[in-house]
């Protein structure tokens, strides 16, 4: 795909076309770096051929952003907010350990976490109501999105299931969110 190239769906549902994007200067969207691209060839390189699509979630927490790839193609791309100053998000590759629709955190003021794909010891992609902080590190950790992109991405893991769904967290923690 051209680095300047985005996904936008189109009025009918699950089409896509092509559309130039203005990722490669927009201060909220930077292009991923090198070192990430390659860390994601990697990663799908040596996932094992499944019977159905393979989904790889990337997050690069150097850009704040996510990248959902269905059979090596990018069908998705939101922002996201990591661990503030003071938290971490663990970097690494993962496979979803558990899924739950609804969930309210047990460790920080029973905040809500919907649409949550739990992926190494408590940590999970979820969505945030706190939509205007998406884009900058915000989170104790977990990986917050939109909710309505955490729903659309729920529904993609759900439907391809957990065993082809790979997670890659990369890069180097952004600063601090204001």
């Amino acid at each position: 795909m051209h680095e300047r190239e985005a996904f936008v769906e189109t009025p009918e549902p699950r089409h896509y076309k092509f559309r130039q994007a203005a990722f490669a200067g927009h201060a909220r969207f930077p292009m991923p770096t090198r070192k990430f691209m390659i860390l994601l060839a990697v990663a799908a390189a040596l996932a094992p051929a499944p019977v159905a699509a393979h989904v790889v979630i990337a997050i690069d927490k150097s850009s704040q952003q996510m990248s959902v790839l269905v059979d090596g193609i990018v069908r998705y791309r939101w922002a996201v907010s990591t661990a503030r100053a003071g938290y971490r998000t663990p970097d690494g590759s993962y496979r979803p350990e558990r899924l739950e629709r609804t969930w309210f955190s047990r460790i920080y003021d029973h905040s809500p976490m919907p649409y949550s794909i739990f992926f190494h010891h408590g940590y999970a992609i979820h969505g945030s109501y706190e939509i205007g902080r998406l884009g900058g590190p915000a989170s104790h950790g977990c990986i917050r999105l939109h909710p309505s992109n955490a729903a659309t991405l729920f529904a993609l893991v759900m439907h391809e299931g957990t065993r082809s769904t790979t997670i890659v967290v990369s890069g180097e923690a952004g600063r601090s969110w204001r």
